[in-house]
């Protein structure tokens, strides 16, 4: 008995352990940001480094607001990443049921493939093809190019949650005389809901946190906040307090609906893999 007591409380010693030492470094990169945008650019570059502002000056905010722009980007981030979402789960949802039910590996493998693919290897020829249809510098280019990065999310996320559907619903829904598309809209889609779900939390994550299209594909007045982000740093030298700030507010609604959802996240992907096994 004792033994056993003794197994379990080191397991769960090395399970905690093993959490603090994976979550620490973000903690403490993510304390330290929010210490820099706190503080003034004196003490952002004094020796031996000063942690705690004293006193905490939100001045670093208020230069990043007046002097980039970024309501204008964050209105940016907001269309883009909602546009490219709802996209995304409008074809990739039947995509994933398709796939699933006709036990298509090899589109499944593919879509894989473009999951992995680096979005820079897209990146040349969707820039010409833009180029060529004059739609450089506005947001069309964007929201069609954050496709490529929300489909294969929700493609794939998808698959795993329909697999593991019992068809015997679908099937009685046919027998009864419902469509394919029908059984696919009132029987899979309810069921698939915490799919759907994590789905398209992770591709908003994906399409807000995007820089690489938005930094070449952009306009002046159609940059996204991780491009603002970038357009902050200067030639004269780095301003940590101000790139601090932008980096918050960058971070803040990604970091606020991942500590909402949380729950909805882990729960749903559990889910998807226990069905989909």
């Amino acid at each position: 008995m004792n033994r056993h007591l003794l197994r379990r409380f080191l397991g769960r010693l090395g399970l905690y352990v093993s959490v603090i030492l994976l979550v620490s470094p973000a903690v403490l990169f993510f304390l330290w940001m929010l210490s820099l945008s706190l503080k003034n650019e004196l003490d952002n570059t004094a020796w031996p480094p000063v942690f705690i502002p004293n006193p905490p000056t939100l001045a670093n905010f208020i230069d990043v607001f007046e002097k980039n722009d970024f309501l204008t980007y964050t209105i940016n981030s907001v269309i883009v990443s909602f546009s490219a979402t709802g996209l995304a789960l409008l074809f990739g949802v039947p995509a994933a049921y398709g796939i699933a039910k006709s036990k298509a590996t090899k589109a499944a493998a593919l879509i894989l493939i473009a999951r992995v693919t680096p979005g820079l290897s897209y990146l040349i020829p969707l820039f010409l093809l833009f180029q060529w249809l004059g739609l450089i510098g506005t947001l069309v280019p964007l929201v069609i190019t954050h496709l490529v990065i929300t489909v294969p999310i929700v493609v794939w996320v998808m698959i795993g949650f329909f697999e593991g559907l019992p068809g015997e619903l679908e099937e009685a829904a046919l027998v009864d005389g419902a469509t394919i598309w029908q059984a696919f809209l009132y029987v899979a889609m309810p069921l698939a809901r915490p799919g759907i779900t994590v789905a398209t939390i992770l591709a908003f994550i994906f399409s807000w946190n995007n820089f690489i299209f938005g930094v070449v594909l952009a306009g002046r007045a159609t940059r996204t906040l991780p491009v603002a982000v970038y357009n902050v740093l200067t030639f004269e030298q780095i301003s940590w307090g101000p790139l601090a700030a932008a980096a918050l507010i960058v971070t803040a609604p990604v970091l606020l609906l991942t500590l909402l959802m949380q729950k909805e996240i882990v729960a749903g992907l559990t889910t998807g893999g226990v069905k989909g096994g």
